[in-house]
């Protein structure tokens, strides 16, 4: 089962604290997200639960395993796909795989099955250039799924997108996951795509970062269509909005 845990976890930078005593969970086959502000320090405490950076204080817990400073245990999909543009999307797809050690021919063979479940079957030999934005989001999460599919961390991975394909996204990203059981956490600006997507949201506001409020959804997966249009939601809105302004 896939539980990562953070517990108090402080980062500096050139004498200033950043973030805070930031304590959080993830249950397997889970959903949660961080809001807030820019500036809270999101994509820094992305980049210390990755391993890219190390926290003054506090402990990166995978499964009962202290992994804090320690790159390539979970896998981290940016804000931009970073789709390499000389490789085929399948190439693409692949290349976790390669730089664990596999043959490219076998590489090959084991991300093709996905591409279906992805909605990107026929894509495979085509180039980034050739996709949409929506189909480069795809192909970029199940690169970061061949690379961990236990658990990713994804930063802002729907904000590029125009209104209309981000609604289709979200649907497809919940019924998704749903189907390869990939834990994950992620970051959004964006107070409808949280309540959308999330089983629960931590707020981190303030400077330094503090997480200042936990939020269930209780809405059950899979989720309504219309749950954007629901009075449940609405409510969800307006306190995560007087939370914020709070």
């Amino acid at each position: 089962m896939a539980e990562l845990v953070t517990k108090n976890i402080t980062k500096q930078f050139d004498g200033q604290t950043v973030i805070k005593d930031i304590s959080i969970c993830l249950h397997n086959n889970e959903i949660v997200s961080l809001l807030g502000v820019s500036g809270a320090g999101k994509t820094t405490l992305f980049n210390i639960i990755s391993g890219l950076l190390a926290p003054e204080q506090g402990q990166i817990i995978l499964n009962g395993e202290d992994i804090t400073g320690k790159a390539g245990k979970i896998s981290y999909m940016m804000q931009k796909d970073l789709l390499l543009p000389y490789r085929t999307i399948e190439d693409n797809v692949s290349l976790p795989l390669i730089v664990k050690g596999e043959k490219k021919k076998k590489a090959l063979e084991m991300v093709r099955p996905y591409f279906k479940e992805f909605g990107l079957e026929g894509m495979e030999k085509k180039y980034p250039s050739q996709l949409s934005g929506g189909m480069r989001q795809r192909a970029a999460l199940l690169r970061t799924y061949m690379f961990s599919n236990e658990i990713a961390l994804l930063d802002e991975p729907f904000s590029a997108l125009d209104t209309i394909t981000k609604s289709s996204i979200h649907q497809w990203y919940l019924a998704v996951m749903e189907e390869i059981k990939l834990s994950t956490i992620f970051i959004t600006h964006d107070i409808d795509e949280a309540i959308l997507l999330s089983d629960r949201i931590y707020l981190l506001t303030g400077k330094p970062g503090r997480i200042t409020e936990e939020i269930v959804i209780q809405e059950p997966k899979p989720r309504r269509k219309d749950f954007n249009l629901t009075n449940e939601f609405l409510s969800y809105k307006k306190m995560i909005i007087e939370k914020l302004e709070g």
